[in-house]
Order: C-alpha cells, then sequence, then structure tokens
C-alpha cells in the first residue's frame, strides 16, 4: 500500500533552473532572508523589518533578476522554521502565489562536533542548506509542519486555553498548600468547593 506523505522530503521534482529558492530567518526584530537564484551564481541575502509585503518586493526583485539572465522563473518555494509567528506567513504568502513552508525546528540537522556558532546569517546557510535537500527529495535534511487552516487552528485553540488555565489552577493550588505547610496545616485540599470554610474550622 501507499503510504501517506510524513513531510520529511518534497514529492515534487525539483527544476533548479526555474525554480526561486528563499528561507527566512525570523527575529522579533528583524527577518533575514537569503536566496538561491537561477542563472546567478552569487546567493543574495536581505535583512528585513518583520513585514510581509516587505519580503514579498524582495522575492519579486529576485525573480526578475533572474528573468533578466534568460531563465524562466515558474516556481518560489520559500521555507521558514515554525516559531512564535506561527503560521499566518505562509498562508499569506500562498494566497500570493508562493510555496511556503514551514520547518519542524527540531528535525534540522546541527554538527554536535563542536560548539557551533549562533548568528542569523550561519542559522540561514543551515536553513538554505536543509531546505535544498529537502527540495531534491533526499531524506534526513527535515521535515515540514502541515500548514493548518484558519478554521482548523481555531479549533485547537479552546483545548490550548484549557490546558493553560488547568497548568495555572496546579500552580496556584500547590502555592496554597506549600504556605499552609509551613503553618503546619498539612492534607488541605484548596480545590475543594467548600475549601474556605474547612479552612477556618482548621
Amino acid at each position: 500500500m501507499p503510504q501517506r506523505n510524513n513531510l520529511s522530503r518534497s514529492l515534487v521534482a525539483l527544476d533548479q533552473d526555474s525554480t526561486l529558492i528563499a528561507v527566512v530567518e525570523m527575529s522579533q526584530s528583524t527577518w533575514l532572508v537569503g536566496g538561491v537564484l537561477p542563472g546567478i551564481e552569487r546567493q543574495p541575502r536581505k535583512k528585513l523589518e518583520p513585514s510581509p509585503e516587505q519580503l514579498l518586493g524582495v522575492l519579486h526583485r529576485w525573480r526578475d533578476e533572474a528573468v533578466r539572465t534568460g531563465c524562466n522563473i515558474t516556481r518560489i518555494a520559500l521555507a521558514f522554521e515554525a516559531g512564535r509567528d506561527g503560521f499566518w506567513l505562509a498562508r499569506w504568502l500562498m494566497a500570493r502565489r508562493v510555496e511556503a513552508h514551514v520547518i519542524h525546528p527540531s528535525s534540522v540537522a546541527v554538527s554536535r562536533e563542536h560548539r557551533r556558532a549562533k548568528t542569523d546569517r550561519l542559522d540561514t546557510e543551515l536553513l538554505k542548506r536543509s531546505f535544498l535537500g529537502w527540495l531534491r527529495g533526499e531524506r534526513g535534511h527535515c521535515s515540514m509542519a502541515r500548514v493548518p487552516t484558519i478554521d482548523e487552528e481555531d479549533a485547537k485553540r479552546p483545548n490550548r486555553e484549557r490546558e493553560c488555565l488547568v497548568k495555572e489552577r496546579t500552580r496556584l493550588v500547590n502555592r496554597v498548600k506549600g504556605t499552609l505547610a509551613r503553618l503546619g496545616i498539612r492534607n488541605f485540599r484548596p480545590s475543594l468547593r467548600n475549601a474556605a470554610e474547612h479552612l477556618a474550622a482548621l
């Protein structure tokens, strides 16, 4: 039986002569975009404000630059790591004819032979190598997260909110128990409905 694609490799053949490839290293204050342009030997990088419009403008400018060398660009493929920004950027780009992918951060292989320098430029190069391998269909480079629709994300929100509230309640109950233990009161359950009356009796 055919196996379901687990997004560990691309199932679309890569024609590198007609594909503009880009990655984005995202931080709260800036985005660093790195590209691989057909027909152009250099691999450009551009630092931007966190703006999807500016990002799209850079991609279109790079596409036009590649077209001027005689390449026919039919595909723009971009990837970035999943993080605090979620999936909104991928949906925004896909609505504007950009093939956007979200990389699982833990799936990117990192050398552990020695302590690795940590800069946006080096992270961009690492993402670029991983994304290129994924696009070629090679296994072991990285895995992609499926981009959910807005409705699918909204459907998950109640469960996530409940998990946060349960954790917060547990934290508060433990603090109350710790405070009471210092006063010599043990085996008290602050979560009981009549906890206040029971505490007064103690």
